[in-house]
């Protein structure tokens, strides 16, 4: 019979520490909907005491989600305690995570406690805690690099003093798959009552081996993986989602344990993801890359025209990527449209779908076919700001390879139609400094990026930028999506500052 592994899904908190993956509370909703539609078990939704729009975020998704736990993050300190109740308190099913580092390095330079200290911090906080909600996560900070010993001394403590998960970390992406299975057999094995209590494990992936490590971990006896989607996050980023979850469901057979992951909401949620961020994943990424079910060699091809299963160990159609194409253009009707959209794993209201509908048939008239990622681009619109501040009116670019890029922007300012010049080194630059002016905010551009969202001439460009406005802003992503780049480029800075107004 098969054991039953949670997914703690930790995308809104350790995957936003990821540089440039910050979101606003509106995105942060939408992922929290989407997570619980792909029906993970808990959902990380930040660490309250980090700021009051941190606290406010966890509170709107504790009021809107209903069938997943929300977690925050607090460490052993009163005051986050206090601060992730107050965030989680109207959950349907609320749980407090607290930690303490358990590693000589960690206790010696960074806490400077002794063993016993950080015993008895971690005793008293998780009493603290028990006090607010039944649902308390204990992670030993830094655990893969403590001496066993003493993780078993802490564990037993805390379980005493009401932990109900025990989490063990490898905080630096350290430990290897043989070591990841020693330690939590140790701990299965050496700790009184932790049968009654879930043991989990969160991996990052600084050598790679975040996955492998949990997978190793699950194979010891851990009952909960955490991890992100796309496997975003800090440094090198966190266990995957969508890889231990298809490894788990791909090899049954080895692994007896099974996760209550909807798995055929796997590409919508990291196409969400991506398209939030602004951090797209390697063609070559597991699962959800796009190549990750693509065969290009004629041994291959060969073989898939024979039998599917000699060169794919799972179906596309398992992590919600469809198999075949229903060619779209401008003579489709709305119905096909609405299929394709269903068949990518979308639902839409009426509404978003007339407007949807209306894009397509204006892309349908620049561009001979439409792919799923136009499709894609046309659907996953800023729906997360609804009065725009800026809307882009008209562009003229003059520019060539010896002379000066000019660029005349027209941009509807809080309903009033604005318009100014400039020249810059090439359209893009020259076009940013007329909405520099425009906008009258001293904007720093952090990032660029472009790119095809399909192939061929008449592929879409996705823009990327990442800006800050003002002495110590945070980062903002802005996206536009065109068939001209230059427009695409535009759209993308002109989103950023709309999220700047509406954040």
């Amino acid at each position: 019979m098969s054991r039953s592994i949670k997914i703690f899904d930790t995308t809104l908190r350790d995957g936003e520490q990821s540089p440039g993956c910050s979101m606003n509370l509106k995105e942060k909703i939408e992922v929290a909907k989407q997570l619980e539609a792909l029906k993970v078990d808990v959902i990380e939704a930040g660490f309250a005491i980090a700021s009051p729009g941190d606290l406010a975020s966890i509170k709107a998704i504790a009021a809107e989600i209903k069938d997943s736990t929300i977690c925050s993050l607090a460490r052993t300190a009163k005051g986050d305690i206090d601060a992730a109740y107050e965030a989680i308190k109207n959950a349907a099913s609320p749980r407090i995570h607290t930690f303490i580092a358990t590693s000589p390095v960690h206790m010696e330079h960074k806490l400077r406690m002794t063993p016993d200290e950080v015993v008895e911090r971690a005793v008293a906080m998780v009493s603290y805690a028990k006090k607010y909600v039944s649902d308390i996560e204990f992670s030993a900070e830094d655990a893969c690099r403590s001496d066993l010993d003493f993780l078993v001394r802490i564990i037993e403590q805390v379980i005493k003093a009401g932990a109900t998960t025990i989490n063990i970390p490898d905080t630096v992406g350290y430990i290897t798959p043989p070591e990841m299975f020693n330690i939590i057999s140790h701990i299965k094995n050496n700790v009184p009552g932790i049968e009654n209590i879930v043991l989990s494990t969160h991996c990052h992936n600084d050598l790679g081996m975040a996955v492998a490590n949990s997978l190793a971990a699950v194979s010891a006896g851990a009952d909960q993986i955490e991890c992100t989607i796309n496997g975003i996050g800090e440094r090198a980023g966190n266990t995957s989602l969508e890889e231990v979850v298809m490894a788990l469901k791909t090899r049954k057979d080895f692994y007896e344990a099974a996760t209550n992951i909807d798995t055929h909401s796997i590409y919508r949620s990291s196409r969400l993801i991506q398209t939030i961020t602004g951090v797209p994943v390697a063609p070559t990424k597991a699962i959800v890359g796009a190549n990750a079910f693509a065969h290009e060699s004629g041994i291959h091809q060969h073989g898939m025209l024979s039998n599917r299963t000699t060169y794919e160990i799972m179906t596309p159609e398992s992590v919600g990527i469809p198999s075949t194409t229903m060619v779209l253009g401008k003579h489709s009707g709305r119905h096909a449209f609405e299929d394709r959209i269903n068949a990518l794993g979308y639902s839409l209201s009426k509404e978003d779908l007339d407007i949807a509908f209306k894009k397509f048939k204006i892309l349908a008239d620049k561009k001979k076919l439409i792919k799923d990622m136009d499709i894609e681009s046309i659907i996953l619109k800023d729906t997360e700001i609804e009065d725009k501040k800026l809307e882009l009116e008209s562009f003229v670019i003059n520019t060539g390879n010896d002379i000066t890029s000019t660029s005349v922007i027209k941009l509807k300012v809080s309903g009033k139609s604005i318009e100014k010049v400039s020249t810059g080194d090439g359209p893009i630059n020259a076009s940013y400094k007329s909405i520099n002016k425009i906008s009258g905010l001293a904007i720093e551009l952090v990032d660029y990026s472009l790119h095809a969202l399909t192939d061929g001439e008449d592929a879409q460009a996705e823009a990327i930028v990442k800006i800050k406005i003002g002495e110590g802003g945070d980062v903002i992503t802005g996206r536009g999506v065109s068939t001209d780049v230059v427009e695409a480029s535009i759209k993308a800075y002109v989103n950023g500052i709309n999220k700047y107004y509406a954040a």
